[in-house]
């Protein structure tokens, strides 16, 4: 068991500079959180607001999304001021309250760094594009036309078309992995990397506990500006980009992922070991290598302290694909900590992913006790613990870019940021008293946090206990994981610690199911986790309902 660790004067957070592994951490998108100004937008003083909300649930941090200045062509993924608030989100004062606020209820606050790319209205750029000889020329990526004027190279825009967009001043075209409006760093400038570390330290300074690092495998690019080849086809549908989109038809073995980019996050860690207790969450989205680039960003303890892929951000959810993926990881990671998620602000949320036969609330509450328990840390993002489904959001409500341009067949991601419901009895749900950015939906209204809050048997109630139960048994915080033979359908597995081992069984299907104990085993039932599976001692069998769990301690 973790021993127990002085606090900070003035505060309840741990000194624990490894408090990381094994959190929770709850995703905050601040759009759609909580709107104070009635303007239809969240904002920071919205979310100071409601961290009674995010305590009451036992989250050790939150993650924010980017509320810096922006022209929110990509929704503040296209920074124009990496050091100051965005006015639709409030004031730097608000987000110094914001700080003091969660730290005084022990949780702590992570941003989110855009560092791969810009907005094109950022100075940096626009001083960039002015000329060919300026001071920051080679701040960003630039390519002269091929003799027939064509892009550089093959490279393609995950949001659709070539990778590159011409610039009628410099005559050249420059990278853009996202968004035209999204310019791509040039990380071989030093300058630049000297620049964005600078940024991340006004924020340290400011007392964030860490960053989220957004397309973190995206920083660096081959200078040589090959071709990428094509992909297997076997490989062009992932949670990385929908089937419709051809990005998925190339294998980006050149525009990104690059050997360089472990210098700069060398470089990273380094800052941030300045400031103990700080952490880092790369996103990595690598393809069928993801794993192997996590190793490599997460081996040595020089780099980045945790990385999340897409494992688990897929439709698919049967004891095959968990055993697969997490043995995969133990086998490929080595030294390096894992941070899982089931749903996120760019994905189709797992409950409506994972759900075929209507019980919504069956598989949410499976899948959190799945989450809370795997080998690593865990982020929640916002409405996940409401049993949250996916929104159908009309045409003529589309506000992501990605969707209105693959649609019909993809709808891109409102549907996962509508706003937070609060209150089911108020206007839009408590968001907001303005018409919000994104429609509420009625379906989401009988969810709302107040009436899951007075329901002992709801999804946010067994979040609530499934937290509490994963901190009170340090296996299932850090320890090592161990996958045992189980039923069809019955995904099972032992976290264990020298001083505590846990068995934990977990049935996928709606049919009930009777599991063995594994052999040479004894256990004694655990509780307060919320689920009903009953163990027959005499004859080393567990019963386990549709979507049932059954944890144990091993004697």
């Amino acid at each position: 068991m973790s021993q127990i660790v002085q606090q900070v004067p003035g505060s309840i957070l741990s000194t624990d500079p490894d408090w990381w592994r094994g959190a929770v951490i709850y995703q905050v998108y601040p759009r759609s959180f909580q709107d104070t100004t009635g303007d239809g937008v969240g904002d920071l003083k919205g979310i100071a607001d409601r961290l009674g909300h995010i305590a009451a649930l036992g989250a050790d941090a939150i993650w924010i999304a980017p509320f810096f200045k922006s022209p929110m062509k990509d929704f503040g993924y296209d920074v124009s001021d990496y050091c100051a608030v965005d006015g639709l989100f409030g004031t730097i004062e608000d987000f110094d309250h914001l700080i003091a606020e969660a730290h005084a209820r022990g949780i702590r606050v992570l941003i989110d760094q855009v560092l791969s790319h810009s907005s094109d209205q950022h100075p940096w750029f626009k001083e960039s594009r002015s000329s060919k000889d300026n001071a920051k020329a080679d701040w960003y990526v630039w390519a002269d036309a091929k003799p027939d004027g064509t892009p550089p190279n093959n490279w393609l825009s995950i949001f659709g078309g070539s990778g590159w967009e011409w610039d009628t001043t410099r005559c050249q075209y420059y990278l853009h992995n996202f968004l035209t409006s999204q310019p791509d760093l040039n990380f071989h400038t030093m300058a630049v990397q000297d620049a964005l570390l600078e940024t991340v330290e006004f924020w340290l300074k400011r007392g964030v506990d860490g960053f989220r690092l957004d397309t973190v495998n995206f920083y660096v690019h081959s200078q040589a500006l090959e071709d990428n080849p094509p992909s297997r086809p076997e490989d062009r549908n992932s949670p990385e980009a929908p089937a419709v989109n051809p990005y998925n038809w190339q294998d980006h073995i050149h525009d990104k992922s690059q050997p360089e980019n472990l210098e700069f996050l060398k470089r990273l860690r380094a800052l941030l070991d300045r400031y103990p207790g700080q952490t880092t969450v790369g996103e990595i989205g690598d393809g069928p290598r993801s794993l192997r680039t996590m190793a490599a960003y997460t081996s040595g303890g020089d780099k980045l302290h945790m990385c999340y892929t897409f494992d688990f951000l897929s439709p698919i959810f049967t004891k095959e694909h968990f055993v697969k993926r997490v043995t995969a990881f133990e086998a490929i990671v080595g030294d390096g900590w894992p941070c899982w998620a089931f749903s996120n602000h760019d994905i189709v949320r797992h409950v409506s992913r994972w759900t075929t036969d209507g019980d919504y609330d069956g598989v949410a509450k499976i899948a959190a006790a799945i989450l809370l328990s795997l080998r690593g840390s865990v982020c929640l993002y916002q409405g996940e613990e409401l049993g949250l489904t996916e929104a159908d959001i009309a045409f003529e409500d589309l506000q992501d870019p990605y969707g209105i341009r693959f649609w019909p067949e993809y709808k891109g991601r409102d549907g996962c940021r509508t706003p937070m419901v609060w209150e089911s009895n108020s206007t839009y749900a408590g968001f907001s008293t303005g018409k919000p950015w994104l429609p509420v939906p009625q379906e989401h209204v009988a969810r709302a946090a107040n009436r899951e809050d007075a329901d002992h048997q709801s999804v946010l109630a067994l979040y609530r206990r499934m937290i509490a139960f994963r901190k009170s048994h340090p296996a299932l915080i850090r320890g090592s994981i161990a996958f045992v033979d189980t039923p069809d359908d019955v995904l099972g597995f032992i976290r264990a610690t020298g001083e505590e081992k846990v068995l934990a069984l977990f049935n996928l299907g709606t049919t009930p199911v009777t599991a063995d104990l594994p052999p040479g085993i004894e256990v004694a039932p655990l509780e307060g986790h919320g689920f009903t599976a009953t163990l027959h001692q005499q004859e080393r069998t567990i019963s386990l309902n549709g979507r049932d769990a059954f944890f144990a301690r091993i004697v």
